[in-house]
C-alpha cells in the first residue's frame, strides 16, 4: 500500500481517468486549482513513490516533454482521508471526547440509532 497526500491523490485520479499518458501541462488543465509548479513537484514525488512512470517523451508544441502513466491501481493507495479515518476509529478516547462535546439531544439520538444499526450488522 502506498500513502498519498491529497494533492498526490488528485493527480493520480486524473491519470487513472485518462485513456492515455499525460504531460504535466495536460494534467494542470484538468483541474482548476492546479498550477504547473504544483503538478511538476507532485509528479516528482509520485515518481519517488513508484506510483507513476514516464510513459514516453513527446512533443508539446516544439518542446520535448515527459508523459506519465500510473503504475499502481486505486486499490493500492491509502489516502490522507483513509489515514485520518483509521486513526479516529481506532482511538476510542478521541471518539468519546467528541461525543462528550455534543449537547444536542437529536444528535445523540441519531448517533445511538447508527450504533444500534452497526451492532445488529456485526452480530449477524
Amino acid at each position: 500500500m502506498i500513502k498519498l497526500t491529497r494533492r498526490q491523490e488528485d493527480i493520480m485520479k486524473i491519470l487513472w481517468e485518462s485513456d492515455k499518458p499525460l504531460i504535466a501541462s495536460e494534467i494542470e488543465k484538468k483541474q482548476d486549482d492546479l498550477n504547473i509548479n504544483t503538478v511538476q513537484a507532485t509528479l516528482r514525488a509520485l515518481m519517488k513513490k513508484n506510483a507513476i512512470e514516464v510513459a514516453d517523451i513527446v512533443y508539446s508544441g516544439t518542446v520535448l516533454s515527459r508523459s506519465y502513466r500510473p503504475i499502481i491501481s486505486r486499490d493500492q493507495v491509502i489516502t490522507e482521508y483513509d489515514q485520518v479515518v483509521s486513526k479516529v476509529l481506532n482511538d476510542k478516547n478521541l471518539i468519546a471526547h467528541y461525543v462528550d462535546e455534543i449537547n444536542d439531544l437529536a444528535a445523540i439520538t441519531e448517533l445511538e440509532k447508527i450504533i444500534k444499526e452497526k451492532r445488529k450488522k456485526l452480530e449477524k
